[in-house]
C-alpha cells in the first residue's frame, strides 16, 4: 500500500481492506468547491491503486454531509459557474467527480447526515450504498437557481428512484426527509444518529470480509447493467446545459433571488 495522500479539504485513511474519505470543510457544510472536487477525483484514483482495498466510506465532517456546489463560485458574470474561466473543465468538474467515485473499483458507502443538497446528493448517488441518520434532509435546489441538475444527477436519480419521482423532486425542488428517501429506494437504511457509525461499521465488515474479486466484480457487473439502462455516459454534455442556463436572463434572475434568500437566512 502506498502512503496515504494529504489533502487540504479531505481526510483520507486506509488500513488495507477498508478506507475512509471525509469531506472536511465543516465551516461551509462541506460545500463542493472546485478544489474539493479536484481532490475527490485524486483520492478516488488513489483508492483504485490500493491492491487489497474493498470498501471506502464517504462522509462529511461537522453538521452535514454536503451542502452541494459552493455558491461562492458564482462570481462576476457567472464566469466560474459557467466554465468561461479555465476552459470547459470547471463546468464539467462535478460530473468528473461523480464518475470518479462511481467508477472506482472499491465499493463506496455514503454516510449521510444533516443536509444532503444538490451536488452533495449527486455525490451520494454516485456511491454504491447509502446509510442516513434519521434527521437527514435532502433537497435538489438547482431549478430554483435557474440551472438544470447537472453532474450526471438526472440519470443517477432515474436509476435509483425512477423517472416520475426524479422529475417531481428536481422540478419542484421540494425537500424530503430520510424516511421518504428510504421508501423511494434512495437509501439502504435509516438509522438514529447515535447508531449510524455502528451500522456503517457492520456493513463495511460484512463486505470487506468477503472475496475481493467476487465483491468488486459484483459492483462492476451491476454498474455495467445500469449504465445500459440509464446512460450516465450521456451526461458529458451537462456542462453545456449549465453554460446555456448561466447566460439566460431569466435564469440569472432566479439565481439572484435564490442567493439573496440564502444570504438573508445566514
Amino acid at each position: 500500500m502506498t502512503a496515504e495522500p494529504s489533502f487540504e479539504y479531505l481526510v483520507v485513511s486506509c488500513d488495507g481492506k477498508t478506507a475512509q474519505m471525509q469531506l472536511n470543510r465543516p465551516e461551509r457544510l462541506n460545500a463542493l468547491s472546485t478544489a474539493v472536487m479536484e481532490e475527490i477525483i485524486e483520492a478516488a484514483d488513489w483508492f483504485d491503486k490500493q491492491p487489497d482495498l474493498r470498501v471506502v466510506v464517504v462522509s462529511g465532517a461537522g453538521r452535514s454531509f454536503c451542502a452541494g456546489f459552493d455558491t461562492d463560485a458564482f462570481g462576476t458574470n457567472n464566469q466560474s459557474a459557467s466554465g468561461k474561466v479555465g476552459g470547459r473543465r470547471p463546468a464539467d468538474l462535478g460530473r468528473l467527480m461523480a464518475d470518479s467515485i462511481e467508477g472506482m473499483a472499491p465499493i463506496a458507502i455514503a454516510r449521510l447526515h444533516g443536509h444532503v443538497v444538490g451536488g452533495g446528493l449527486v455525490l451520494a448517488a454516485a456511491c454504491d450504498l447509502r446509510i442516513a441518520s434519521i434527521e437527514t434532509s435532502f433537497s435538489i435546489p438547482e431549478v430554483n437557481l435557474g440551472i438544470p441538475l447537472a453532474w450526471g444527477g438526472i440519470p443517477r436519480l432515474v436509476r435509483e428512484i425512477g423517472p416520475a419521482l426524479t422529475k417531481e423532486l428536481v422540478m419542484t425542488c421540494r425537500p424530503f426527509d430520510a424516511e421518504e428517501a428510504s421508501k423511494i429506494g434512495f437509501i439502504n437504511r435509516v438509522i438514529n444518529i447515535d447508531e449510524i457509525d455502528s451500522a456503517i461499521n457492520d456493513l463495511v465488515s460484512a463486505i470487506a470480509g468477503k472475496s475481493r474479486i467476487a465483491t468488486l466484480s459484483t459492483k462492476a457487473h451491476v454498474n455495467a447493467v445500469t449504465s445500459q439502462m440509464v446512460g450516465t455516459m450521456r451526461s458529458w454534455s451537462d456542462a453545456d446545459g449549465l453554460e446555456v442556463a448561466m447566460a439566460d436572463p431569466e435564469s440569472q434572475k432566479a439565481q439572484e433571488i435564490y442567493l439573496s434568500q440564502i444570504k438573508n437566512k445566514n
